[in-house]
Parts: C-alpha cells; structure tokens; sequence
C-alpha cells in the first residue's frame, strides 16, 4: 500500500484547478477572437439596415465581329425597378416592382423575363447565382438590320437561358469587407483589398425560330444561319477587390475575378450541327461608388459577368453579358425591446451555424 503526503495531494489539487482554469480561459479567449479588425471596417449586424432602391437588371447577346462591320448586339427590354429591403446580421431580403410610368420604352418591343440573380455575401465567401430566362429582344444600334433605319430590329422570337453558380473565398476577410459596399451592414473604414480564388459553373442556351442574324446583313457576320446555340463551362477563377476610403465617408469598391473555363458548345443551323470542345475566359466585375456616415449609405453600383462562348465551326464568339444596375438609400436602424424579442429566434439560429 502507498502513502500519499497530504501536502503532495494538495499540489495536485491546485495544479489540476490551475491547468483547467487555463484551458477554460484559452477557449473562452479563442470564441471571443474578432472575426475582424474594427480598425478597417465596422460591423452592423445587430442593427437592422432598410434600404429603398432603383434597380435594372439585363441578359445581353453579343457577337464577335470584324472590325470594320457594325456593333452588333441584342438587348433586352427591361423595367426600372423600384424597390425597398432589410438586412439584419447575414440575412437580407428585397422586393421590387417595374411601375409603367418609369418605363415608357414602346419602340423596343416586349421582353418577357425571370432574372433569379443572387449574390451572397458572406465574410469569407462570396456565392454568385445565376439563373436568367429572357424571351425577346431588339438589336443594336437603331436600324441595324431593319427596314426602317429610325426603328430598332425587334426579334420576339429570341431566347437566352442561363443557369450557374461562382464561388470565391476571400483572402482577407480581417480587413476588407464586401458586405461595407453591396448591403451596406458594415462599413469600410479604412482603404483594404483582398485577393479571391474560387471556381464557376454554367449552363446556356441560344435560341431563336430562324437565324439570329437577320438575313438583310447575313454576310457581314460568320454567325449567319445559326439560331441555336448550347453550351456548358466550368473552370477555375482568380482576382483582387479593394474599397478606397476617400476622407472618413466616401469610398470606391472595385472587384474583378476573372475565370478560365473548359466549355463544350453544340451549334445548330448555318453549316448543320456541330460541337466543339474549347477553352475561353470569362469576367465578374463589381464597381461601387458612394458615402457613408455612419448612419446612412447612398451608393451607386454595377454588378456584371461577362461569358464568352466559341461556335462549333468557327473561332468567332458569343458574348453573354448578365447584371445589375442599382442606386441605393441605406438607413441602420437599433431596433428597440420589441423588434429585439422578435430578431432573436434569428440570432439563436445563426448562433447554432
């Protein structure tokens, strides 16, 4: 039998006290680590940011073309957006309408289109999604390929469908936001970048009843007798986003990733069918400008992605430009005992994740 010396037993006593009371702190300290640094940008989460905004969203249809044959490209007739919003925490949630009165355009013909654009953004990864279905449009410039050189070309027949999904993790989440510029919960303080690395896929179409080129100025473009196009991308992407703090309250974001995609393309039409199996890049841009108090952010940004698909008999290219124009008035709201007995089942469920 062994006899252990009282004193001995109370050194382990107050050394096994001391060793988890340090584990406890160390784990305590480590939860308690900033996400951020509040040097850079400030965080709103706890405030509930409204905004009211104008927003215009397109799908547009380019074509590679010579340098001495006109610009050619079909555009969407698409409504000026009103429409207001909230964010609280990671949570954002907006609602707009196209009221005739902003939008007298007659001469454009009549577009028909769900643009399901979604772009998330959280602190370390940022989720473009893509889902656009566009029947309808006109050509550009005015009288390009119409009888009447005052009106526009109107093809009601044409169809673009594209669905995808980018994703980029942010290199330096401790001292540049995103959220500062496009939901206007946070706000940059002082002037950061970050590096972005990540990854795109998509899936699209082309379509029209007889050839996208209308016959009058078939012979300027290789695209002539086509009228559809399918195809499918995903590749690699890298790129940087840096906000410019200019004096305490106005700023400059710009963002630009671009993307090296493998795509295969069935054409139909013109030669008959065919498929090809190419390499192409591709951009998403983010341009915002505006002020930021504190207390309110009134900004103007253009959210864009550039897709460039190769045809199966050709090297000329399909364009395909997606985005969304908006102006924007953000106020951050406290919110008072009662709104903060209804946030926290929100809070409690992002606490969990």
């Amino acid at each position: 039998m062994v006899c252990k010396h009282p004193v001995v037993q109370k050194q382990k006593i107050i050394l096994l006290i001391a060793v988890t009371c340090l584990a406890c702190y160390q784990q305590s300290a480590a939860q308690q680590l900033p996400d951020h640094d509040s040097l850079y940008y400030q965080s709103f989460a706890k405030f509930v940011t409204a905004r009211f905004y104008f927003s215009q969203k397109y799908t547009t249809l380019e074509l590679e073309k010579d340098s001495y044959v006109t610009r050619f490209r079909y555009l969407p007739n698409t409504s000026l957006n009103t429409g207001i919003g909230v964010t609280y925490n990671s949570l954002t949630l907006n609602l707009g309408y196209g009221f005739g009165f902003l939008n007298p355009d007659k001469d454009k013909g009549k577009t028909k289109y769900l643009d399901l654009q979604s772009h998330v953004y959280g602190r370390k990864w940022t989720i473009d999604l893509f889902g656009q279905f566009y029947k309808g449009y006109y050509l550009s410039p005015k009288g390009l390929g119409a009888a009447d050189p005052g009106q526009y070309y109107i093809r009601p027949d044409v169809n673009i469908s594209l669905a995808g999904v980018a994703i980029y993790n942010l290199l330096n989440p401790y001292k540049f936001s995103y959220r500062a510029a496009l939901l206007q919960n946070e706000k940059q303080k002082k002037s950061a970048g970050s590096f972005l690395a990540g990854i795109e896929l998509y899936y699209g179409s082309i379509s029209a009843d007889s050839s996208l080129v209308p016959s009058s100025i078939a012979n300027q473009y290789l695209q002539r007798g086509v009228r559809r196009l399918r195809f499918f991308k995903v590749g690699p992407g890298a790129g940087y986003a840096y906000t410019q703090v200019m004096g305490k309250h106005f700023f400059l974001t710009g963002s630009l990733t671009g993307n090296l995609s493998v795509d295969y393309s069935r054409q139909e039409g013109g030669n008959g069918k065919g498929s090809r199996v190419s390499v192409s890049p591709g951009y998403i841009y983010r341009i915002v400008m505006g002020y930021d108090n504190g207390n309110f952010n009134v900004n103007a940004s253009l959210v864009g992605n550039q897709l460039s698909v190769k045809s199966s008999n050709f090297d000329n290219k399909y364009f395909i430009n997606t985005g969304n124009f908006r102006l924007t008035l953000a106020k951050r709201i406290m919110p008072g005992t009662k709104l903060k007995k209804r946030l926290h089942p929100i809070d409690r469920l992002l606490e969990k994740k």
